[in-house]
């Protein structure tokens, strides 16, 4: 998979990466997603799933050995953790934390992952890099790109989503299953 940064951004300019490297400009995306927003997707995780309590200091980047940060967005759209196979072979390929993903990729991926299940058919990482390109804007935040030259393979995945970046909470690591490898660099693999 190929990954692209934005021709409009000059990257010599951007500050590092903070924190464990997962998100930049953090402190304007304080969390807003509370405990009775986290009650409303618990029944997404196993029974015994523990999610930290809500503050509003809480920053996308505070992600330890300890907790694993977790965008709302996949929850909302379907998901359950843990997540489904073409999924993790997605964010094992890329490196990439699941708080980096942009609500464009969680919804590709949710699309492919029913095709998958409803059609039987076979896919894989390799088809996915034959529709998409792995790009960011310099915000360490990723997206797919659809091809040079081609629509979009999936319809309606590009639209705006308000406040996604502050919707986010945090589970213990060590309640969920594959919690202690569950990713948390911002390093990506790519080729």
């Amino acid at each position: 998979m190929l990954l692209q940064n934005s021709p409009h951004k000059d990257h010599k300019k951007s500050s590092p990466l903070k924190g464990q490297g997962i998100v930049k400009d953090s402190p304007t995306e304080r969390c807003c997603f509370t405990d009775a927003h986290v009650d409303r997707i618990r029944h997404c995780f196993p029974a015994d799933t523990v999610f930290k309590s809500f503050t509003p200091t809480a920053l996308s980047e505070f992600v330890s050995d300890a907790w694993v940060a977790f965008p709302a967005t996949p929850f909302t759209i379907g998901y359950s953790y843990p997540f489904p196979a073409f999924t993790q072979s997605f964010f094992s390929l890329t490196g990439m934390s699941y708080i980096q993903a942009m609500p464009m990729i969680w919804r590709v991926l949710c699309t492919l992952e029913r095709i998958i299940e409803q059609e039987g058919i076979d896919l894989g990482m390799s088809e996915l890099a034959e529709l998409y390109d792995l790009t960011t804007f310099g915000s360490c935040r990723y997206l797919l790109k659809r091809k040079a030259g081609e629509d979009h393979p999936v319809f309606k995945v590009t639209k705006n989503d308000t406040n996604w970046k502050r919707r986010f909470f945090f589970v213990r690591r060590d309640t969920i299953p594959n919690g202690r490898i569950c990713p948390r660099s911002g390093l990506l693999v790519v080729g």
